[in-house]
């Protein structure tokens, strides 16, 4: 039968529609004799059971929230991605969850949401992934979460991250190797904790490799582009033996600002100025030149996500190992030598 409904089945069996429902899911004080007639049932109808089917035998919505804040449109639609594939593979739905972080009625719209979609457990992206308002609410309702990217991941049975401070370390020393001494940096967003990781490392960058740190190379973003454009303008706007010949941005959009500032003013990337991203969003390989950038896991960390949530919820030990997946640099074309080791170069051939 086409499109065969749990009724279908039940009718197939001459049971309840609960009991194919608990038959569905595994409920094992079911009779056997029962069980039987339903699966042949199921299999004669290849009826395949939806969410709300599975859901009317026990608890269980069979639901996973997704909830993101509106600003990070790209960010959520990766973090969806490898969650769709892990609930894929556990039969499991998701219900994408958007509010505005900086809402005074936050509190309330997190308690709605998590009523309205009934979902089982709740997966929470940056910056909600670090707002007491936001997991207070949850804990309060016993809906079990799992933060992505937190700034502090000590409850490390439901948290997931990558290695930000590390990575962005290792890409301030590739700066230098390619004799960059003066290299500016755009702080991210101060309310996504987990971005001011990236300004650790940073400095960790500098201090391996034997770099001073100069506060007027520095600069606080806001994730924007358009912030990405007023950082750039304090830096580059200065006398050219001060200004820096490399920026590293804490994520692309500010790194994609940087470029059109630095087009404006008619300097060459990279042969001028080298310009860092992180994250490797789409427009990292869009805009001109291509920027070299840190590729972060977005979609794995998801799916790690989905599988934590779900050994919380199938009643498992917690898992208290640490959850890093490592991040990766990926060079392109925005970064080259430092224009005084370009010339010695070109010399020297």
């Amino acid at each position: 039968m086409a499109n065969a409904t749990i009724i279908d089945v039940a009718e197939q069996a001459g049971v309840s529609i609960k009991t194919v429902s608990r038959v569905i899911n595994s409920v094992k004080t079911v009779k056997p004799q029962i069980r039987e007639r339903v699966l042949r049932a199921i299999e004669k109808l290849d009826y395949h059971p939806n969410p709300s089917a599975r859901g009317l035998g026990g608890n269980r919505s069979y639901l996973l929230g997704l909830l993101y804040d509106v600003s990070c449109g790209y960010y959520a639609t990766s973090v969806l991605a490898g969650v769709i594939e892990a609930c894929r593979a556990a039969k499991y739905q998701v219900v994408m969850q958007p509010c505005d972080y900086n809402a005074a009625t936050l509190a309330e719209d997190v308690t709605r949401n998590a009523r309205q979609s009934r979902a089982d457990g709740v997966i929470l992206t940056p910056p909600l992934s670090d707002l007491s308002a936001v997991t207070s609410v949850l804990e309060g309702q016993n809906i079990p979460f799992v933060r992505i990217a937190p700034g502090k991941h000590t409850d490390t049975y439901r948290s997931v991250c990558t290695n930000d401070r590390e990575s962005c370390a290792s890409m301030t020393e590739q700066l230098a190797t390619l004799g960059h001494q003066r290299i500016g940096f755009i702080i991210g967003n101060p309310d996504h904790a987990a971005v001011m990781d990236r300004y650790r490392g940073y400095l960790d960058g500098l201090r391996r490799c034997g770099l001073r740190l100069d506060k007027t190379l520095v600069v606080q973003g806001y994730n924007s582009q358009p912030s990405g454009v007023q950082c750039a303008r304090k830096l580059l706007n200065v006398a050219p033996t001060k200004r820096p010949t490399a920026i590293f941005a804490s994520n692309d959009e500010m790194a994609a600002g940087v470029l059109a500032v630095a087009h404006s003013m008619g300097l060459g990337v990279p042969e001028d100025l080298s310009v860092v991203g992180f994250d490797d969003a789409p427009l990292a390989s869009q805009v001109w030149p291509a920027l070299t950038t840190i590729r972060q896991p977005i979609p794995d960390m998801a799916a790690q996500a989905v599988q934590l949530l779900l050994r919380n919820l199938s009643g498992e030990p917690a898992d208290h190992s640490k959850h890093v997946l490592p991040s990766s640099l990926t060079f392109r074309q925005s970064t080259g030598p430092a224009p005084n080791r370009a010339r010695q170069t070109r010399a020297l051939g």
